[in-house]
């Protein structure tokens, strides 16, 4: 692990993502939103799609966990699905590449193990991180040999429906700490200071924390709703 990545162990990184029907979608937004997140205290900035990291890139030094989000007719796996989006992301060389790796099918009916094994051949110094929504699918990527393993998807599939990341002090976090040989990355509804920094406590490498800092429609929704009558 070189120094740059060394350096993200217990920090923060912040997520500077906007989709198309998002009122910040713009790479120049983004990267500017990367910015403030440096100045802000952030180690590190995850990104969606190659244009937006060059953007990043042209404003800070931050490492980047970079992803691709798209949406396959044959798949409901829509965080880099594809080597279409490997290679494109691979245009702007982000330290660390994220896709998920739950129990879904990708696109043309491929498989997590397939997908990787190929990923790990045609780019063998390439950083990798699986996004998972159960300890299984974690520890099922921690065996096939991703370089970070990260809880961004539980809640938010079939099989994690009805999971929150801190139920019983994060207990799905725990377990996987404490059976991964890889490091684990804290991310998906880490959305106070303390959650924060309570993960970091219980041994994950790094967090990664992102609505509730980079989506203003999101922070004004939740304020405006305890006002409503």
């Amino acid at each position: 692990m070189n120094q740059k990545i060394s350096n993200l162990k217990g920090k923060l990184i912040v997520s500077c993502q906007a989709l198309p029907d998002e009122p910040l979608h713009s790479s120049f937004i983004m990267g500017r939103m990367a910015l403030a997140a440096k100045q802000g205290g952030a180690s590190g900035i995850r990104a969606n799609t190659r244009e937006d990291i060059r953007e990043i890139q042209s404003q800070t030094d931050l490492p980047i966990i970079g992803i691709v989000k798209r949406d396959y007719e044959d798949s409901s796996v829509y965080i880099t699905p594809t080597m279409k989006e490997v290679e494109e992301l691979m245009e702007v060389h982000p330290e660390i590449i994220a896709l998920d790796a739950t129990g879904r099918l990708r696109p043309n009916g491929l498989e997590l193990h397939d997908f990787f094994h190929r990923l790990k051949e045609t780019y063998p110094d390439q950083l990798w991180m699986a996004d998972c929504s159960t300890v299984e699918e974690a520890l099922y990527a921690d065996s096939l040999g991703f370089d970070f393993i990260g809880t961004t998807m539980v809640g938010y599939t079939p099989q994690s429906e009805g999971l929150r990341i801190e139920e019983d002090d994060f207990a799905i976090l725990r377990q996987i700490i404490s059976k991964s040989e890889h490091p684990v990355i804290a991310e998906g509804n880490i959305d106070t200071p303390a959650k924060a920094k309570r993960v970091i406590e219980l041994g994950a490498f790094c967090v990664v924390v992102g609505s509730i800092i980079t989506r203003p429609q999101l922070i004004t929704r939740a304020f405006a709703r305890v006002l409503e009558p």
